[in-house]
């Protein structure tokens, strides 16, 4: 698949998933710009992929807009932006959820996809170009003790700006071993079954990779052409399989 000379635009690039996109768009030609707040490991793999990295909180709606700008000024254009910037909580109840908690969770998650697509629209209608959404297969299933991350990915599986040439799609992953992942496993009381675990939840046995997941947005971007609105499950069949849900 090639993607040359066009302008991508990925949120939170510089690990986990975006880093996959990154990585997967330079590949295949296109000039990549990322952000992410952490400015020393974004600058790092800049310099690796000779892509351009920009520090940005996408929770400050101030920031994302210089982040459109910056790349417009860059490159004159934008094809495709990848909203990826987000964070799953540690799993626990309602009750000891917060709601200043599930405040900046929804400012992080869904508001600045919000901003981000608002910002770039302008631009990508000109293209003709196209949006991907990151999403989570969790939030068209569910999680147990995700109530306040769920309804942040399901409220982002959206379509519209069809009548101006732009498709927008999402991808929701199952478990695809990122630092987030890492992160889980090393807090776990048992770190050797909690990875385990999270292995055995795919009917593949494993979990999938950041690279599967950004060689698909690729697909979405060059080759799937006549697809718009649809949410794209990455998941290793996790979804699948008819058992037992309850504790008893």
């Amino acid at each position: 698949m090639r993607y040359t000379d066009k302008v991508v635009l990925i949120t939170g690039g510089s690990k986990g998933i975006g880093k996959g996109c990154v990585q997967s768009f330079v590949a295949a030609g296109a000039n990549v710009v990322f952000c992410a707040r952490n400015a020393a490991e974004g600058e790092s793999l800049a310099r690796e992929l000779h892509a351009t990295f920009v520090q940005c909180d996408v929770s400050d709606t101030e920031q994302l807009r210089s982040l459109v700008d910056t790349t417009i000024e860059k490159h004159g254009r934008l094809d495709c932006l990848i909203n990826n910037a987000g964070w799953h909580p540690p799993h626990k109840p309602i009750d000891d959820f917060s709601i200043e908690e599930f405040r900046d969770l929804l400012e992080l998650n869904l508001v600045s996809i919000f901003a981000a697509c608002k910002f770039s629209l302008p631009h990508l209608r000109q293209t003709k170009g196209n949006i991907i959404n990151l999403s989570s297969l969790v939030g068209i299933i569910g999680q147990l003790h995700a109530t306040a991350y769920v309804p942040t990915k399901g409220a982002i599986i959206a379509i519209d700006e069809a009548e101006h040439g732009v498709r927008v799609n999402s991808v929701s992953p199952g478990n695809v071993y990122t630092p987030l992942w890492q992160e889980a496993i090393d807090a776990a009381s048992d770190p050797e079954q909690c990875r385990a675990d999270g292995e055995a939840a795919q009917l593949l046995g494993r979990m999938g990779t950041i690279e599967e997941v950004g060689k698909l947005c690729l697909f979405i971007a060059a080759e799937a052409t006549f697809t718009t609105g649809v949410d794209h499950i990455i998941s290793g069949g996790a979804e699948l399989g008819y058992g037992r849900k309850t504790r008893q």
